[in-house]
């Protein structure tokens, strides 16, 4: 993209990335303007995570799911982005230990996990509340069941949020990590998944996983209820994402490359 002396267009490319895309405007960038060009200020990518230990009171252990965000971790780094990880509380971050299990646990995953100043990182997150949305172009929602108890309520978490998108910029989510968009608001104060498409794990997941009895609420019922088109996959726990504007999510763990490459493009989209 280039900018001329006094111009602050941005230049919008056609969208190129896996998954399903839906019309959209241009995510927000903080740009230099009036002949300073190349002084470009890339802003940040907020990713939040769990502070959620175990199913409600119970003493089933979940958490993060961890390849839901060290593959999204990875990708945005590679690609030069800086990703700050804040939780709703703020400390550690407790991780699903399935998703550290040889099924799941792919060599990213193994990478990150031997990487000691990166899973010290997760002991000590700061909270979302000292995060300045001004700082970020996109919120991303990670998931692990966790998030189905500390992302729906959170104050901090739906502010932060509703600032970043509010501000023109990306909201996305994989798997649970939609719990978040429950109860976020537009401009309007209207739901911001009402009338949007969007995905998140899917009920029959829930029950292949052995867990539908045990979670708080059905994610695919609770977003058709604030008026959001859900959409899944015709085979469960495959990958599955879709884009809709600035709203991009993910299905389910396996989904999580998708949904980066889908947030990459729209952020390359503006710059």
């Amino acid at each position: 993209m280039q900018v001329g002396d006094g111009d602050c267009g941005l230049g919008v490319q056609a969208p190129v990335a896996s998954g399903v895309v839906l019309p959209h405007p241009a995510p927000n960038v903080s740009l230099a303007c009036k002949g300073d060009v190349g002084n470009v200020r890339r802003k940040k990518i907020l990713a939040a995570v769990t502070n959620q230990a175990t199913y409600g009171a119970s003493k089933h252990p979940t958490g993060l799911w961890l390849g839901e965000l060290v593959h999204f971790y990875d990708k945005a780094v590679k690609n030069g982005h800086t990703v700050d990880v804040v939780s709703p509380a703020g400390g550690e971050v407790p991780l699903d230990p399935r998703s550290l299990g040889r099924l799941f646990a792919d060599r990213t995953v193994r990478n990150y996990r031997a990487d000691p100043a990166f899973m010290t990182s997760l002991k000590s997150t700061a909270s979302v509340a000292d995060a300045d949305p001004d700082d970020y172009s996109t919120i991303f929602f990670t998931g692990g069941h966790g998030t189905m108890w500390d992302f729906p309520d959170s104050a901090d978490l739906r502010g932060t949020a509703e600032a970043i998108y509010g501000g023109g910029g990306i909201g996305s989510s994989v798997c649970h990590g939609a719990c978040a968009l429950i109860n976020l608001r537009d401009a309007d104060r209207n739901p911001l998944v009402r009338n949007r498409t969007v995905t998140g794990f899917a009920t029959v997941e829930e029950r292949l996983a052995g867990v539908k009895g045990r979670v708080p609420f059905l994610l695919e019922d609770e977003l058709r209820a604030k008026g959001a088109k859900y959409v899944r996959s015709t085979v469960p726990m495959t990958p599955h994402s879709v884009r809709d504007g600035r709203l991009i999510t993910g299905q389910n763990p396996v989904s999580t490359k998708a949904v980066s490459d889908l947030v990459l493009a729209a952020l390359a989209e503006a710059e």
